[in-house]
């Protein structure tokens, strides 16, 4: 009958795997987890204290979130080829530094919803030129980071090898 309760067993098998599976995943990734929620929360420390160094102007540029997204690429790129190719770095050193720190740092949902805020009458410029620079500056960043990590590890190595 409708609406009436009915005595039915509770699938604690199920539940009992589940906790195990959580324990489990937990047991494994539990330190992962933690470095890179640190790293998170120091990346946006960072970024607030920019954002409040360089404040918004409603129609104008959003240079905060501007260096800040295109100084987060630099750092990225300079990691990434650090950690991949210059010396095998510790396993947590790659998630609390780039999907911690910088994952924490960097945002793209304040640069997206700054340029909704841009598409207005009389600031449309500056909409897709913070858009579009923002793009072209942070991918330049990006590739010159890595360009310069991997020059600058090449000079210190063949210093080494003609100072020894």
């Amino acid at each position: 009958m409708p609406g009436e309760l009915t005595e039915e067993p509770i699938e604690t098998d199920s539940l009992a795997r589940r906790c195990a599976r959580w324990r489990d995943l937990w047991r494994i990734h539990g330190v992962v987890l933690l470095v890179v929620a640190v790293g998170g929360a120091l990346g946006a420390l960072a970024r607030y204290g920019l954002a409040r160094g360089l404040p918004a102007h409603p129609g104008h540029f959003p240079m905060a979130t501007f260096v800040t997204n295109v100084s987060g690429c630099f750092l990225i790129g300079v990691l990434m080829v650090a950690v991949t190719e210059i010396w095998a770095a510790h396993r947590l050193l790659r998630p609390f530094l780039g999907v911690g720190v910088l994952g924490g740092f960097t945002t793209f949902s304040t640069y997206a919803n700054e340029i909704r805020g841009l598409l207005q009458p009389g600031t449309i410029a500056v909409a897709f030129g913070y858009s579009a620079g923002t793009l072209i500056c942070a991918l330049l960043a990006t590739a010159a980071a890595m360009w310069l990590t991997r020059a600058g590890y090449e000079r210190l190595r063949r210093a080494r090898v003609r100072s020894a």
